[in-house]
C-alpha cells in the first residue's frame, strides 16, 4: 500500500495551453480521495499522470517515497479503471482479469487462485466462463474492477468507471466500490464530474475547475464552508441559490438586502436578512459595507411551514411557485422572487401548488456570503 504525494505538478500541451496548474495534494496510505469538477478541468488529465499515460510538465509525482516521473505505467504498481471498461471481446471474464497477471508470468495455480478470489469479492464466480457481449453494464464494470484488484496494486485509479451505468446501478455500484475500499485497505483515487458519488464516496475531495484546485477538503466541510461562489455552487443538488445583494450596516447590525424596489413607481419589494451575531466578522464585512456582494442559500434552508414564517423575525419572503417536483421524501419548488430564481427543498407535506403565491423563510443561520468581484467567500 502506499501514500501518492503530486508536488507542484503542471500539464502544458503544445500551442501554450496549460491543462492543470500548480497542483499540490498528499493523498495519505488507504484513503479514498476523489476528484471532483466540470468537464474539461483537469481531473482526468490528473488521474492519466499520475498512471503514467500522460507525461508530466512540471513538478514531482511520487508514489510512497518513490518519484516515478521517469517511469513506465506497468513499474508504478498501479491499477487503472476506465470509463469504457476496456475488456477483451474474445476473452472469457476469467481470461480477461487473468490478462495482466499472465504477461507478468505468473504461475498458473496463483493466477486462478488470484482470479477466484477477487470474483468472489465481486459476486461473479458464476461470470468467469462468459464473454463480455453477454454481460450488463454492471457485470462489466465489476469484471474490470476485478482485473485491477487481482493485480494486488498499491494505488486504484478509477476514472469515471460508474458513467455509463443507470441510475439505480451506478447507486448499487457507489456502495460496492465504496465496501472494497474498505475490504481491501488500498488506496483509491477516483475522479468523477457527478457531485452525488463524490459526497457519498470520497474520505476527502478536491474541487477542481480550469485546472486549478479550488478545495480540498471533506465532503461536510466542502458543503458547510466552500472557499468560494464555485464550490457552493457545484456541491449540492440541488444547487445552491445565488441572490444578488448589498451589505448594509445598521445600529450596529449587518443587513442583506435585495429585491427590486423602484423609487419613482414605488413597484417591488426589497427584502432584508439579518447577519446572525454568530457570522459576524467585522474584519471581513465592514470594508463589503455598502458594496455589492452575493447571498447564497442551499434550497433546505428555505421554509414554507407557517412555524418558520411566523417565528422569523428577519428573511421572509413572497414568492411565485413555477414548477413543483415531488421526489417522494421530500419536494423541491421552483419559485421567482422579484424576478430571482430560487429553488426550495421541503416537506412532501407542503400544500404549494404552480402559480400560487407564498411566504418563505430564509433561515438566517445557514446563510453564506460572497465577494462579488472575487468570489470568494466572506461568510459561511
Amino acid at each position: 500500500m502506499a501514500s501518492v504525494s503530486l508536488r507542484e505538478i503542471y500539464k502544458k500541451y503544445a500551442g501554450g495551453v496549460i491543462a492543470v496548474s500548480d497542483f499540490n495534494i498528499e493523498i495519505k496510505d488507504k484513503e479514498f480521495i476523489i476528484l471532483v469538477g466540470p468537464s474539461g478541468c483537469g481531473k482526468s488529465t490528473t488521474l492519466r499522470m499520475i498512471a503514467g499515460l500522460e507525461e508530466i510538465s512540471e513538478g514531482e509525482l511520487y508514489i510512497g517515497d518513490r518519484l516515478v516521473n521517469d517511469i513506465a505505467p506497468k513499474d508504478r504498481d498501479i491499477a487503472m479503471v476506465f470509463q469504457n471498461y476496456a475488456l477483451y471481446p474474445h476473452m472469457t471474464v476469467f481470461e480477461n482479469m487473468a490478462f495482466g497477471l499472465k504477461l507478468r508470468k505468473v504461475p498458473k495455480d496463483e493466477i486462478a487462485r488470484k482470479v477466484e478470489e477477487a470474483a468472489r469479492i465481486l459476486d461473479i464466480a458464476h461470470l468467469l466462463d462468459r464473454k463480455p457481449k453477454a454481460l450488463s453494464g454492471g457485470q462489466r464494470q465489476r469484471v474490470a474492477l476485478g482485473r485491477a484488484i487481482v493485480r494486488e496494486p498499491q494505488v486504484f485509479l478509477l476514472d469515471e468507471p460508474l458513467s455509463n451505468l443507470d441510475a439505480k446501478l451506478r447507486a448499487q455500484m457507489r456502495t460496492e466500490i465504496s465496501k472494497l475500499h474498505k475490504k481491501l485497505g488500498t488506496t483509491f483515487i477516483y475522479v468523477t464530474h457527478d457531485q452525488t458519488e463524490a459526497m457519498t464516496m470520497g474520505d476527502r475531495i478536491v474541487v477542481m475547475k480550469d485546472g486549478y484546485i479550488q478545495q480540498i477538503d471533506t465532503p461536510t466541510n466542502l458543503y458547510n464552508s466552500p472557499v468560494n461562489q464555485f464550490v457552493a455552487g457545484f456541491i449540492g443538488s440541488p444547487q445552491m441559490n445565488f441572490i444578488d445583494a448589498k451589505l448594509l450596516k445598521a445600529n450596529g447590525k449587518y443587513i442583506v438586502e435585495f429585491g427590486s424596489e423602484d423609487t419613482k413607481t414605488s413597484k417591488g419589494v426589497k427584502y432584508t436578512v439579518e447577519v446572525p451575531d454568530s457570522k459576524v466578522d467585522e474584519e471581513l464585512l465592514d470594508p463589503l459595507v455598502d458594496q455589492e456582494v452575493v447571498l447564497g442559500v442551499r434550497p433546505e434552508s428555505l421554509h414554507d411551514e407557517e412555524m418558520f414564517i411566523s417565528s422569523a423575525t428577519t428573511g421572509v419572503v413572497n414568492a411565485t411557485v413555477e414548477v413543483t417536483e415531488m421526489m417522494g421524501a421530500e419536494t423541491y419548488l421552483y419559485l421567482t422572487c422579484e424576478g430571482i430564481p430560487l429553488t426550495a427543498r421541503v416537506s412532501p407535506r407542503s400544500t404549494a401548488r404552480p402559480q400560487d403565491e407564498i411566504k418563505i423563510a430564509i433561515d438566517p443561520n445557514r446563510i453564506h456570503l460572497f465577494d462579488k468581484d472575487t468570489e470568494k467567500t466572506v461568510i459561511n
